[in-house]
């Protein structure tokens, strides 16, 4: 659906450009938006890969497995009904790590895989697959609000279009990101009753 929106938006641009007598300026936008998308591109995937580095070096040092710890009565809190030793919980907890560390693409792996433990686990339990489960319901609506300390992905943004200060985003997004994750928290916990 989303993909008919986007074209016809496209689709009423040009249309509304030929009427006018602009095709000209609407080539070039489109021409300079492509350039800017590709560097764009270019620098968020160096940041990227710098910080999916550094999230491998984290957990082949123990420190996910630390962290993993120190977020477990959090986990046991959220999630009572995943079993202490199961793999969901270490896949949710590099997830949320990832989150706070303003790593959005990063923790899009660990999401889908605990996506995939939880329906393993409905699977056990005999329940139908068919649905999703409040544990992953609840895992999404967090992983949506997704508490951050580091916006990685906007002070990137901001540096690439000339920001003079890109990391004065931090302050705001903290405040913003811990009431959404604050929000998400109580309204889970709301619903679980």
């Amino acid at each position: 659906m989303l993909n008919y929106i986007w074209a016809a938006m496209i689709f009423i641009g040009i249309l509304y450009g030929a009427i006018n007598g602009t095709m000209k300026e609407i080539t070039e936008a489109a021409l300079q938006s492509a350039g800017e998308a590709v560097s764009l591109c270019i620098s968020m995937a160096g940041i990227m890969a710098f910080w999916v580095g550094l999230m491998e070096i984290a957990e082949k040092s123990g420190l996910i497995r630390r962290l993993t710890e120190l977020l477990s009565p959090f986990i046991s809190f959220m999630f009572p009904g995943i079993p202490k030793e199961h793999k969901a919980r270490d896949y949710i907890s590099t997830n949320i790590i990832a989150n706070i560390l303003g790593l959005g693409w990063a923790c899009t792996p660990a999401g889908l895989k605990a996506m995939e433990e939880l329906h393993k686990l409905e699977e056990e339990r005999g329940n139908d697959s068919h649905f999703a489960s409040n544990e992953m319901c609840t895992f999404l609506i967090l992983n949506i609000s997704s508490l951050q300390l580091i916006p990685v992905n906007m002070i990137a943004y901001r540096q690439q279009y000339g920001s003079v200060n890109p990391a004065g985003i931090i302050g705001p997004a903290i405040v913003a990101t811990f009431i959404s994750t604050a929000v998400a928290v109580i309204y889970c916990k709301i619903k679980d009753h």
